[in-house]
């Protein structure tokens, strides 16, 4: 199999990248997502790496030596002096080619437009001037700050504005993705249970999950990845922080704030947690949504004003519990550690839940209902009538537009989930204070979002309905 047939998933991605090469007109194509997400791989085997010109920005590389590494790959003999020179040379040598189409894929776009280089600028007059003649330009351009290729490229007020043919966001794998891959692409069978237990350490992302040897356990192959002498993500923690962001330790600090407070802070939390040195904090959240490091979302009933803002990126929620914070390195940490994993495990399974809301609703049956996707959570009281009411949380809120509400409950477990008595009464107690407190006038359905599912018994009928993991592996169209 030759390397550009092994690709996994991104169906729609590729449908769209061949619609727009295969059209009438010149076309400006911008893939964006998460660093190691594998756009690159995506362009590269959709077009079977075959380019009239295509290059690679280089990170912290000075104008002068992108302009000229540039130029090389056009074959030049000479050295353009800015960008608008190097793109006048780009224009001249495509158009040689007397081709009837020609494609480009400039990558990681962000790392060209260094400090002060007019690149997009640039840009902007090679892509705006191309002639109407008979060479149609097919233009695919890729970056992993996402930040910069929303704000400063697809976003563009200037010269680009409403000139990009279509954005495309490239999305981790999602758990049946991860398996695909993991079967076809590496030749590794493993079980579901496995699968998930990869996926909440590495979050879905291909760059990562090449790296498993077949050879070794999941354990074996942890230790390598990330608690070995130079274990290759050891490292990697910091360098996507670097790579994305110009002050990176800033954005480090909030992610890892937040990771001290699993179920989500508001902003204001966050503030008094940096001290007050909160400068751009809103640009931070902002920054980080877009980056998929983090999630924001209000409180049922509520207004943007109370958002709550949650970490969500596995891969960073793991190196910070388990490597970050690892004083004492032993290679076989992961293989050996005796305690931690049950509390990181039942965060890490919700998230992995969060990422999954399409095939949780295909299981309930609910693909078509419009609804909206919550957490919640009450601090003990007193109500009006002399009542003590304790506190509860919800992990995770269906609120559709059918007037019901899923209460979903979600549990990591290595069998299935016993309901007891006392539990039985926690469910009936919570859901009396949510409807107390909320006023809601839907029907409220306690839903189990499990491993194994929940072991029936005279106590489970308190569960209406039940999600396994098995579900998350299910493909929500059909």
């Amino acid at each position: 199999m030759e390397w550009y047939n092994k690709i996994v998933g991104r169906e729609t991605e590729k449908k769209l990248l061949q619609r727009y090469q295969d059209s009438e007109k010149s076309e400006l194509v911008a893939l964006y997502g998460r660093r190691r997400v594998g756009k690159t791989y995506l362009v590269r085997c959709t077009f079977r790496d075959e380019f009239d010109f295509s290059y690679t920005g280089m990170y912290k590389a000075s104008k002068s030596i992108q302009i000229r590494r540039f130029s090389k790959q056009l074959g030049a003999k000479v050295s353009p002096s800015d960008w608008f020179e190097a793109f006048d040379m780009l224009r001249d040598y495509l158009l040689s080619k007397n081709k009837e189409k020609v494609t480009v894929f400039l990558d990681e776009l962000p790392w060209m437009d260094t400090k002060n280089s007019n690149f997009l600028e640039a840009f902007s007059m090679f892509w705006n001037t191309w002639p109407m003649g008979n060479t149609l330009l097919k233009l695919y351009v890729c970056g992993s700050s996402t930040t910069w290729m929303l704000n400063k490229f697809i976003g563009d007020k200037g010269g680009l504005y409403g000139r990009t043919s279509r954005s495309i966001y490239l999305r981790p794998f999602t758990l049946l993705e991860t398996e695909q891959y993991l079967t076809e692409v590496k030749n590794i069978t493993l079980t579901h249970r496995q699968i998930l237990d990869i996926y909440m350490i590495m979050g879905g992302i291909p760059y990562y999950l090449d790296m498993f040897d077949p050879d070794l356990s999941i354990e074996q192959n942890i230790d390598v990845l990330f608690f070995s002498p130079n274990a290759p993500l050891r490292t990697e923690y910091d360098f996507l922080f670097r790579s994305l962001f110009s002050k990176s330790d800033r954005y480090r600090k909030v992610v890892e704030i937040l990771s001290q407070k699993l179920k989500g802070m508001t902003r204001k939390e966050i503030l008094t947690s940096l001290k007050n040195d909160g400068g751009s904090l809103s640009k931070v959240l902002d920054d980080l949504i877009a980056c998929d490091f983090i999630r924001s979302y209000s409180a049922i009933g509520k207004k943007s004003k109370g958002c709550i803002y949650q970490l969500t990126d596995l891969f960073c929620l793991f190196h910070i519990r388990f490597v970050t914070n690892e004083r004492e390195q032993d290679e076989h940490y992961w293989t050996n550690i005796p305690e931690g994993k049950n509390a990181w495990s039942g965060y890490a399974f919700e998230q992995v839940c969060l990422h999954h809301i399409p095939q949780i609703k295909a299981k309930l049956g609910i693909s078509g209902v419009f609804s909206n996707v919550y957490s919640w959570n009450a601090r003990p009281f007193t109500d009006s009538d002399g009542i003590s009411w304790d506190g509860g949380q919800i992990d995770l809120l269906i609120d559709r537009r059918d007037d019901v509400i899923n209460i979903c409950e979600i549990k990591y477990s290595s069998e299935q989930y016993v309901i007891t008595k006392e539990y039985e009464r926690h469910l009936i107690d919570r859901t009396a204070l949510f409807r107390n407190l909320t006023h809601t006038k839907k029907s409220l359905v306690n839903t189990f979002i499990t491993t194994y599912g929940v072991k029936k018994n005279i106590h489970s009928t308190a569960i209406q309905k039940e999600v396994t993991m098995d579900d998350l592996f299910r493909n929500p169209d059909i």
